[in-house]
């Protein structure tokens, strides 16, 4: 398989890091098909399965798939959270990214080769004060890869989860500033990560360049990560 024949679904695509990410793959040759609620190739919603099991038939062979769409959901204290608002949170960023896998990696199973790069966040590790919605469902998405990555060791499935520090995204817009000051200053490089980094990494675990890495957590925070 060369990479010009090889295609990407790029969840949460229209814009942000899933936008930089199909944009980067496309530089490699990589047909990156993105997928969002509006603005993409495929408008859709992560949380609906059947519709993404009829999309793995429509679309054909999937190689690689980048799993960024998500919502922060509420800055607010742990106590003053709703049920409501913890199971959005989690049926975008927890259940969507397992609807994806479930639709799209059997057929990488299948063909012997595949990349899996789903999107979590420092929060996920360190847990971020008035997110913690957020940084719960991101330490899910975590485990969910480690786990996964070890089901498909030998399959030719590599599966990855990349974990930044705050991103100049717009999925960042409605984070108070309060709480991006904090976690700006955690930084050691003191600033924040642009998209295009973000997705150089992407493009790394979605290529035949990683060949002895699966279930595992690549950090880019500029410096955060303590562990």
């Amino acid at each position: 398989m060369t990479t010009s024949t090889r295609t990407a679904l790029v969840t949460g695509g229209a814009g942000g890091l899933g936008a930089a990410t199909a944009e980067r793959l496309r530089g490699d040759g990589i047909q990156a098909i993105t997928l969002d609620l509006a603005g993409a190739d495929i408008e859709a919603d992560v949380t609906d399965e059947p519709t993404l099991r009829q999309l793995a038939q429509d679309i054909g062979p999937v190689d690689i798939l980048v799993n960024s769409a998500g919502i922060v959901g509420p800055n607010t204290p742990l106590l003053d959270t709703t049920p409501e608002e913890w199971r959005r949170v989690l049926e975008v960023n927890v259940i969507g990214t397992v609807n994806t896998m479930r639709a799209f990696v059997p057929g990488m199973r299948e063909r012997g080769w595949g990349r899996v790069v789903n999107f979590a966040s420092m929060a996920g590790k360190d847990g971020n004060p008035n997110l913690s919605v957020y940084s719960a469902s991101k330490a899910a998405v975590i485990a969910l890869t480690k786990s996964a990555g070890k089901e498909l060791a030998t399959s030719g499935v590599l599966m990855n989860v990349v974990t930044p520090a705050v991103i100049a995204t717009p999925m960042n817009d409605s984070t108070s500033r309060e709480v991006l000051d904090h976690i700006t200053a955690l930084i050691p490089m003191k600033r924040i990560g642009r998209p295009e980094e973000v997705a150089e990494l992407v493009a790394f675990l979605a290529s035949e360049r990683v060949s002895f890495s699966t279930g595992a957590v690549y950090d880019i925070s500029g410096g955060r990560a303590t562990y």
